[in-house]
C-alpha cells in the first residue's frame, strides 16, 4: 500500500511539473515576435527520497524555477553596439539634412558640381556674379546687364545669407534633439532604478526569479544606449549599475543599484551625469551624435562659409572701390560673414561703376572679374587659400567626405549589430520549432503521468474495496 500511494503522490507531482512546463512552453511561443523577451526554460529537479521499510523511495519530480536563456556577455554587446549605432545615424541624418542646406547634392566621393556646371546653390550664384562683371565688362553701357548684374550680387548674398540661417537651424534643431533626448534619458534612469528596486524585492531568496522583470530592464537598458553611450555593472546583489565614463576615463555611475546618481543634463557642447555632476564623453548615443554633427562638420562648414563671405567682401570692394571712397563699396563692408553679406544699399543700375574713365571704359568690372581667379593666401594675411571658388569647392568636398565616411561607418556598424544581436538571439530567442517540440514533449509527459495517477488509482480501488 505504502508504495502505491508513493507513486500516486509522485505522479501527482508529475503531473505538477509538466503542466508549469507546457505554461512556460506557451508563454515562450507566445513571445515569439517580442524582440525584448528572452526565452525561459523550467528547472527540473528531484524533491527527494524517504527511506521506508520497502527502501529508498523517491518523492517524485518538481519544477524548482524557471530561468532565463540569456548570456549578459551578449547583452552588453547589444547595449554597447546599440549605443554606436544609433550614434552614427544620429550624425548621418543631421549631415543629411545639412546637404540639403547648402542647395546641391554631394556625391559619396566627396566632390561636388563644378561653378561653371551648376544651376542650383552657392556654386551657381557664385558663377553668375563673376559672369555679370564679365558681361558688363563686355557691355559697360547696357543698363539690361547692370540691372542683371545687381540682380545676381543680391541672389548671391541672399543664398549665402539663406545658407547660412538655414545651417544655424539644424544645429538649433541637433540642440533641440539633443534636449529631448536627455529628458528621455533621464526617465529611463529613473525608470532602470525603480526595475532595480523591484528585482530587488521579488527575487529575495530567489536569485534570478524574476525573469520578466529583467526582460523590462534589458529592454530599458538597449532604449538609454540609444541615447547614450552606457554600459553596466553587476553588484553583489545581483543588480546592475549603470555607468559612463569621464574625459580621464574614470567611471561615473549613473544608477547605483536602486538610486539614480544625479540627472544626465546638456550645457553647451557637453553632457554633464553622475553626482557630482561630472563632464562625461564616450562615442555613441544620439546625445552625442547630435552634438558631434553640430559642433564638428556643421560649424566648420559654417566657419569657412563666414570666411568665403569676409573674402569675397573685402576682394570685390578692393577692386571696385580701391581708393576706399566712404559710401563707394560694392557690398556692405560691414556684413562680413555669411549671415550679414549684402550689397550696398546705395547702389543702381545708374550710379554702378563699370570703370573709372570715360563711357565704354571696362576697367572695375574686368578687376572684379578677376577675383574669381585670383590666388589666396590665409599664410599672406587672406581669409581663405585658393580661389573663391576653390575654396568653396575644398568645403564642401571636405563635408561631402564627412558624410561620406559616417554613411560608411553607418553601414558597417549596422551589420556588426545585427551580427550581435543574431548571436544572442541564437542563446535567447524563441525558436518556433523548438518551441513546438518542447509542447508536445511536455504535453505527452503530462499525458503519461496522468495515465500513472490513472493506474495507480485503478490498483488503490482494487486494494481497498476487491479485495
Amino acid at each position: 500500500m505504502s508504495g502505491l500511494y508513493s507513486t500516486l503522490g509522485a505522479s501527482v507531482s508529475a503531473l505538477d511539473a509538466q503542466s508549469i512546463a507546457i505554461d512556460v512552453a506557451g508563454k515562450n511561443l507566445a513571445n515569439v515576435n517580442n524582440p525584448n523577451y528572452a526565452r525561459q526554460s523550467v528547472i527540473f529537479g528531484d524533491r527527494g527520497t524517504v527511506v521506508t521499510a520497502d527502501g529508498a523511495q523517491s518523492l517524485g519530480l518538481e519544477a524548482l524555477g524557471v530561468q532565463q536563456m540569456r548570456d549578459a556577455l551578449l547583452d552588453k554587446q547589444v547595449v554597447r553596439e546599440t549605443s554606436v549605432t544609433a550614434g552614427l545615424t544620429a550624425q548621418q541624418e543631421a549631415y543629411q539634412r545639412t546637404q540639403t542646406s547648402l542647395g546641391q547634392t554631394i556625391n559619396s566621393t566627396g566632390s561636388t558640381s563644378s561653378p561653371t556646371s551648376s544651376s542650383t546653390g552657392l556654386n551657381a550664384a557664385l558663377s553668375k556674379f563673376f559672369g555679370s562683371f564679365q558681361t558688363l565688362a563686355a557691355n559697360p553701357t547696357d543698363t539690361g546687364v547692370r540691372q542683371t548684374l545687381l540682380q545676381n550680387a543680391a541672389s548671391l548674398a541672399d543664398q549665402l545669407q539663406q545658407t547660412d540661417a538655414r545651417l544655424a537651424q539644424v544645429q538649433s534643431d541637433l540642440t533641440d534633439s539633443a534636449t529631448a533626448d536627455v529628458q528621455t534619458a533621464n526617465a529611463t534612469l529613473t525608470q532602470i532604478a525603480n526595475l532595480n528596486t523591484q528585482i530587488d524585492r521579488a527575487e529575495i531568496g530567489h536569485p534570478g526569479s524574476a525573469v520578466d522583470l529583467r526582460d523590462l530592464r534589458q529592454a530599458a537598458l538597449e532604449s538609454l544606449a540609444k541615447q547614450l553611450p552606457i554600459d553596466t555593472v553587476s553588484t553583489a546583489s545581483g543588480t546592475i549599475q549603470v555607468v559612463m565614463k569621464d574625459a580621464a576615463n574614470a567611471t561615473v555611475v549613473l544608477v547605483d543599484d536602486t538610486k539614480v546618481q544625479g540627472t544626465v543634463a546638456l550645457s553647451g557642447g557637453s553632457v554633464t551625469a553622475g553626482s557630482p555632476a561630472t563632464t562625461v564623453v564616450g562615442n555613441g548615443g544620439t546625445i552625442m551624435g547630435a552634438l558631434t554633427a553640430r559642433d564638428g562638420a556643421i560649424q566648420n562648414l559654417r566657419s569657412n562659409l563666414d570666411a568665403l563671405a569676409q573674402q569675397l567682401v573685402a576682394s570685390v570692394n578692393g577692386a571696385y572701390n580701391p581708393a576706399g571712397t566712404t559710401g563707394k563699396d560694392f557690398f556692405n563692408p560691414s556684413g562680413g560673414s555669411a549671415g550679414t553679406i549684402a550689397v550696398s544699399s546705395s547702389l543702381t543700375a545708374g550710379n554702378l561703376v563699370a570703370g573709372t574713365g570715360g563711357a565704354g571704359d571696362n576697367t572695375t568690372a574686368l578687376a572684379v572679374a578677376a577675383v574669381a581667379t585670383r590666388q589666396f593666401s590665409v599664410a599672406g594675411g587672406d581669409a581663405i587659400d585658393g580661389t573663391i571658388g576653390q575654396f568653396y569647392s575644398s568645403t564642401t568636398s571636405g563635408f561631402g567626405s564627412a558624410l561620406a565616411t559616417v554613411s560608411s561607418n553607418v553601414t558597417d556598424q549596422t551589420n556588426i549589430e545585427t551580427m550581435v544581436r543574431s548571436q544572442r538571439d541564437s542563446v535567447s530567442g524563441v525558436n518556433l520549432d523548438e518551441e513546438m517540440a518542447n509542447l508536445v514533449k511536455f504535453q505527452r509527459a503530462y499525458q503519461a503521468s496522468s495515465r500513472v495517477f490513472s493506474l495507480v488509482d485503478d490498483l488503490l480501488d482494487t486494494v481497498v474495496n476487491k479485495l
